[in-house]
């Protein structure tokens, strides 16, 4: 881990705190990664059992240091500590989410504005998919999801898209 990895992780750890304290709330268990990629600066995983996953994009990190510490750690931050208080049904970026992120003295901005060119960005695959009226083109992201069985349909003619052989 690098020293400005230690530094937010070490900025996550001690807005926990601070947000267990004001808000008289437990958090639950809170692992920090740095494996993000592409043009996300953070997210935050909340599975239904076991720790929170709060993960940073490390290369937008080291960019971007100290805005990112500055914005990026307690909007993730912010996402947990709303949830917690106000269930899962919240709107992720709602008045809830503005309320935690004031009471931490940051911005409550929806997007940050960091530089992302120089950030890795995957390039999706196209399959042709036809109906009863013209040829599709779905990513490979849509295309394994129809593998898998999921159906989609055209919105012209509404009958179900069919892989091109």
């Amino acid at each position: 881990m690098t020293p400005l990895q230690r530094q937010a992780e070490a900025q996550t750890l001690e807005l926990l705190l601070q947000a267990q304290d004001q808000f008289k709330i437990r958090l639950p268990e809170v692992r920090i990664t740095f494996d993000l990629r592409g043009r996300s600066a953070g997210m935050l995983r909340l599975p239904r059992s076991g720790a929170a996953v709060i993960r940073y994009n490390a290369q937008l990190l080291t960019e971007n240091d100290p805005q990112f510490i500055a914005q990026t750690v307690p909007h993730e931050v912010a996402h947990l500590v709303a949830m917690t208080l106000h269930g899962r049904g919240i709107r992720p970026h709602g008045a809830e989410w503005k309320a935690v992120m004031e009471a931490f003295g940051a911005a409550p901005e929806r997007c940050h504005q960091f530089d992302v060119s120089r950030t890795s960005r995957r390039r999706l695959r196209r399959f042709t998919y036809q109906c009863n009226c013209r040829e599709h083109q779905l990513s490979s992201i849509r295309h394994n999801r129809a593998q898998r069985g999921t159906r989609y349909l055209c919105r012209h003619c509404k009958t179900s898209l069919r892989p091109v052989e």
